[in-house]
């Protein structure tokens, strides 16, 4: 990290609740908190062994929770499930990607996103780190 600090969120996530929530309303929950590059993933994870979708969906859950908390905007406009994507980089780490309005309120305030997930049989956690780019940074 090489900006300064605007702020730092948190947020650990039951699977079993989530499982819960899965098994009631399926893939309208999946759609309601996943953009279109994590269901896609969420899917394939899906056709190969369900509790590894679930915890997948956990992690990215509890990851934008963390993230709308790092940025001081709760889940509140222009922060919305869709405009955030967890995905994983070529050598596994988590990578923010933003869409439209909150993509342009993060880049009007020169703002870099950063996440870690994990998770365990029935937790999901995830800490998340908003900094404030330098003036001279790309």
């Amino acid at each position: 990290m090489s900006g300064a600090l605007h702020g730092v969120g948190t947020d650990v996530c039951d699977l079993r609740r989530i499982e819960q929530v899965w098994q009631r309303h399926g893939a309208r929950f999946a759609r309601r908190v996943l953009g279109e590059r994590e269901l896609a993933v969420f899917e394939s994870r899906r056709a190969r062994c369900e509790q590894r979708a679930i915890a997948y969906l956990g992690t990215r859950f509890a990851a934008k929770e963390a993230l709308s908390k790092a940025l001081g905007l709760g889940l509140r406009l222009p922060m919305t499930w869709q405009a955030c994507e967890i995905l994983n980089a070529a050598d596994g780490r988590p990578q923010v990607h933003l869409h439209g309005a909150l993509a342009a309120w993060c880049t009007q305030r020169g703002l870099r996103l950063h996440v870690s997930v994990s998770d365990e049989v029935h937790t999901a956690v995830a800490f998340a780190l908003a900094e404030a780019a330098p003036p001279d940074a790309p």
